[in-house]
This record gives C-alpha cells, structure tokens and sequence, in this order.
C-alpha cells in the first residue's frame, strides 16, 4: 500500500515505481504532536513544508479581539502550502486540531521533486490548484448557503477527502462544536443549533462523540454538494460510499 502522500497525489494520474521510492523517504521521518499544538505561527519564517501523516491540522487566522477563523483543513496526505518557504514570514498559523504525525519537508526536498520527478511535480500542482478550488468552494458556502447547508456541505467534503486517500475510518476527525464554528463564522452555540438540525431531520446521527452519515447522497442533495471541485470522480469515477465522520461534541454541552 502507498504512503498516504503517494495515495493522496496518484488521485492525479499514476506515478513509476521509482516516484512512489522517493515519496518513501520523504515521508520516512515523521514526528508527533499533540492536539491544539502549533506547527508554525503567524509571523514565523517558514523553512519547512509541512505534511500530515494523520490526523487534522487547520489553517487559522486570530482576529484582533481574539476570535479565530480557521480558513482550511488539511487531511491525511495534505502538505500546508507547498511554495510557503518562498515567503519571508508566515501570514497565518497553523495548528493541529487532533494529535497529529507530521513530517517537515525542507525547501531543499521540495526542490528536488519539483526539479527532477516531472510525475511527481505534476502531481503537486494539481494538489496547490484542488486546494485553490476548495478555498472557492468554501467562500461559496459561507457566502451564500444557509449555515445547516454549509455544515451538511462540510461533512459531505471532509467524506470525498479522506474516501480519496482510503483513510476514511484510519483518521480521525474530532471537531468540538466551537471548532465547527470557527470553520462556519457562526457561534458554537449557533453550531450546536444547526448540528441538531440535521440530527432532525436524520441527515446525520451522533453516537459516542461520531457523526454518522446514514444516507450520504441525502446529505449530498441537502447540501448541493457537488464534488467536481475536489478533482476525483471525473478522472477516476470511483464512487465515494463510506458512511461516516467522527466528530466530537464539546465537553460542556
């Protein structure tokens, strides 16, 4: 089985034998973190790209009276701005919203798959342009689809990502109800609302702290969730069938 890295970027076409060897060592030195640890904050010099193994990491801004946004997730496979070295300093942070793995890619690396692996390069910008499509996608949702569409359109997202990289039931996704509205722009009290809301209306079901999916294309119509964006289904047509998330609730509910 490939490493989550080589799974994540054979979404975009094949790679030889000797791509999948060198995605091997890129991967081979992975280290661990902790949830709601930060691998690097807004104003720090990036030197490193930074992959997850497991778990989520979230791209996230801090307002100036303390509120949070967080503008993106990345997923098992995801690397957090592949031409981010080229910056002078970090315009955001990024933090682990569960223990992570994590492997830090040097620029050096980076280069060198970029240089001399025309596969594997290929493959990594159409990896920055799908994350690009999802960034569209997501001011699409805040901006104009009712906040039980956008949280239904979220899961049903966060579904296809992990289907993607067969890590659906391997990577879990605990979101407290506050992370949920630091994703959405609304309150968790408000993300609390709209979770019982699909709960009703039985597009999902909580049980020992997971969101399940008991009927993904119901969910996919509520939300008009249409997964051209991601960049999956037309090249591969594989159909994304698995069933369920896991997201926490927050413990003071």
């Amino acid at each position: 089985m490939p490493n989550v890295l080589a799974r994540k970027l054979q979404n975009s076409g094949p790679l030889d034998p000797d791509d999948l060897e060198r995605l091997d060592q890129v991967v081979a030195t992975p280290y661990d973190c902790n949830a709601r640890d930060d691998l690097i904050r807004q104003g720090e010099d990036p030197e490193n790209v930074h992959l997850v193994v497991s778990g989520m990491v979230c791209r996230y801004k801090i307002l100036p009276e303390g509120r949070r946004a967080i503008v993106a997730l990345m997923l098992p496979g995801d690397i957090c701005d592949l031409h981010v070295a080229i910056l002078g300093r970090m315009d955001h942070s990024l933090g682990a919203l569960t223990n992570c793995r994590i492997v830090r890619i040097p620029r050096r690396t980076i280069e060198d798959l970029l240089d001399n692996h025309p596969r594997i390069r290929r493959a990594l910008f159409w990896s920055t342009l799908v994350d690009e499509a999802i960034l569209r996608e997501w001011l699409v949702n805040m901006g104009r689809r009712r906040a039980d569409q956008q949280m239904a359109h979220l899961f049903c997202e966060l579904h296809t990502r992990l289907e993607a990289v067969d890590e659906m039931y391997d990577a879990l996704m605990p979101l407290t109800q506050e992370e949920l509205g630091d994703i959405l722009g609304i309150s968790s009290v408000h993300a609390q609302r709209v979770l019982s809301k699909l709960r009703n209306k039985g597009l999902v079901t909580v049980q020992d702290s997971r969101v399940a999916l008991p009927d993904i294309d119901a969910l996919r119509e509520f939300a008009q969730f249409e997964s051209d964006y991601l960049h999956l289904e037309d090249r591969w047509g594989h159909h994304m069938s698995r069933d369920s998330i896991p997201i926490q609730e927050d413990a003071t509910r």
